[in-house]
C-alpha cells in the first residue's frame, strides 16, 4: 500500500492512496504516521477495512513529510559503488553512519533553505526507508523482515559544514529543510524490487544524477543488521541509504546551490520531488 500525509504543516493526515489514486483519509483508524503507527500490526489494520468506505481527500493540499517525528532519521554515507569511484575514494569496509537532526524533515515539494553563510549546499537523491517494529542484533537474514516500507529522500548537504567545520559530518546534515522525505511510502510487499530501482535528479532541468540501488555496497539487509548492532531501531524510525553519482561538489568545476533554483527527483515507484530553493 502507499501511505501518505497531506495538509498543512504541523496539521497533516494520514491518507492511504489507493489504486484509482484517490487520497483515503485514515483518520479514522489511525491519527499519524509516526513512531506509534508505523508498524505492521497498523497494516493488518488497515488491510481489514473496506477503503471504498472511507472518505476521499483534496489531492491539491501540500503532501506533507511521509513520517512524522520519528526517534532517529540516519543517513549512509558513500554507498554507491560508482559514487565511490567518482570521489577516487576506497570502498567502505564497513558502512559509514551518520545523523540527519530530525528537525530537518520536510514535506516533499516544500522550500530548500540555504543556511546562513552557505556557498556549498548540495544535493542527494536516495531511498530511503522506516523501520516498522524494534530492531536489535538482528541478523542479516532476518533484517529485511524489520522494514515497513520505501520511501523518496533529497539528503541535503552544506560541504562545507560537513567535511571542514571538524571531524563529524552532521553538522552538515541536519539544517532546517534538509530532509525532505516522500512524497508516501510504499510497504515492502509492494517493492520487491528495491535493490533495482532507478533514480535521478535534475537541477533548473539539467541532469545531474543517474543510478540505480543496484549500485549500493552495503544492501538493505546489512544496514538494518549493522545499524541494529549498533543502536536499538525503534518502528518509525528512517534511514536514508545512499546517493548515486553527480552531487555537486564533485562537478568540475563544483556547482552548489545558492538559490532560485528548482531541484526535482525520483525513484522508481516511489514518485518525485520538487523544491525550490529559497535564501
Amino acid at each position: 500500500m502507499k501511505l501518505a500525509r497531506i495538509g498543512i504543516n504541523g496539521n497533516e493526515k494520514p491518507v492511504l492512496i489507493d489504486s484509482e489514486d484517490n487520497y483515503r483519509d485514515l483518520s479514522s483508524i489511525i491519527k499519524d504516521l509516526d513512531a506509534s503507527t508505523l508498524n505492521f500490526e497498523t497494516l493488518e489494520k488497515i488491510k481489514k477495512e473496506n477503503i471504498k468506505n472511507l472518505p476521499t481527500l483534496d489531492k491539491s493540499q501540500r503532501v506533507g513529510a511521509c513520517v512524522s517525528n520519528p526517534s532517529k532519521f540516519i543517513g549512509i554515507g558513500l554507498n554507491f559503488k560508482d559514487h565511490a569511484i567518482e570521489q577516487n575514494l576506497p570502498i567502505p569496509k564497513e558502512p559509514i553512519i551518520f545523523s540527519k537532526f530530525t528537525s530537518c524533515i520536510s514535506g516533499p515539494n516544500d522550500d530548500i533553505k540555504i543556511p546562513r553563510n552557505s556557498t556549498h549546499t548540495d544535493w542527494e537523491v536516495e531511498l530511503g526507508f522506516v523501520i516498522g517494529k524494534k530492531a536489535s542484533y538482528v541478523s542479516e537474514a532476518d533484517a529485511i523482515n524489520y522494514v515497513l516500507g520505501f520511501f523518496l529522500v533529497n539528503d541535503v548537504s552544506e560541504r562545507e559544514f560537513q567535511k571542514n567545520r571538524g571531524l563529524t559530518w552532521d553538522k552538515g546534515k541536519g539544517f532546517d529543510t534538509f530532509g525532505p522525505i516522500g512524497p508516501y511510502i510504499v510497504t515492502i510487499d509492494e517493492l520487491p524490487d528495491f535493490q533495482n530501482l532507478n533514480m535521478f535528479l535534475e537541477v533548473d532541468g539539467k541532469r545531474m544524477q543517474t543510478g540505480n540501488t543496484n549500485q549500493m555496497i552495503f544492501n538493505i539487509s546489512q544496514l538494518v543488521s549493522y545499524m541494529s548492532s549498533l543502536m536499538t531501531l525503534y518502528p518509525g524510525d528512517i534511514c536514508c541509504t545512499g546517493t548515486p553519482p553527480g552531487v555537486g561538489e564533485n562537478m568540475k568545476p563544483p556547482k552548489f546551490l545558492l538559490g532560485g533554483e528548482k531541484v526535482k527527483l525520483g525513484v522508481d515507484k516511489l514518485g518525485e520531488q520538487n523544491h525550490k530553493v529559497i535564501t
